[in-house]
């Protein structure tokens, strides 16, 4: 029998705030379109480039834990792309008409108790702008891990990108803006 181990650096833990991660997009295309419950609230168009993330991701090694949260009910027109790159799907129902899914709370649980369980995780990468990551990143860093956040240039909060070891933008990543350099200084 052949042992199987993490390479040097570990595997990758891949978190996905994902209605974040779009709604920053349609925010880029029509301010104040994601806001309105007319929009927010029906079929989404695909706009996030699901593979160059991962392609990211995965340039830190191989990825081990990859879950995406999100209420999917309006994300459908994801499911060819999230099924070819093996995504766990967290489905999260807002409490309420226009409240807010919780992703961010429900992806940081995870996320420690991943980090807690399995001793070959050596990076986690999170995808989404919210400084309620923050506390996150902290505890990732304390833990002696790498802490890779992506997120969109108009929607990331700055002190969010400056708690991650690596912070890449997601227009960078996926090509949408080809001059401005992937990562954060």
């Amino acid at each position: 029998m052949t042992n199987i181990h993490a390479p040097e650096g570990g595997t990758v833990a891949l978190y996905w705030d994902f209605e974040n991660l779009h709604a920053g997009l349609c925010e880029e295309k029509d301010p104040g379109a994601y806001a309105r419950n007319d929009f927010r609230f029906k079929a989404q168009e695909p706009l996030v480039d699901v593979q160059a993330v991962v392609d990211m991701a995965a340039s830190f090694g191989p990825i081990a834990i990859h879950r995406a949260y999100c209420n999917w009910q309006f994300f459908g027109r994801y499911r060819d792309v999230l099924l070819q790159n093996a995504i766990e799907l967290i489905q999260l129902f807002p409490p309420g008409g226009a409240a807010k899914n919780g992703a961010d709370i429900k992806l940081s649980l995870d996320a420690m108790e991943d980090v807690a369980r399995f001793a070959h995780i050596g990076t986690v990468v999170v995808v989404g702008g919210d400084s309620d990551f923050m506390p996150l990143a902290q505890k990732i860093k304390a833990a002696g891990k790498a802490m890779v956040g992506v997120g969109t240039r108009r929607a990331t909060n700055r002190h969010w990108a400056s708690s991650c070891h690596t912070f890449c933008y997601y227009e960078a990543l996926a090509g949408a803006d080809p001059s401005a350099p992937a990562t954060a200084p």
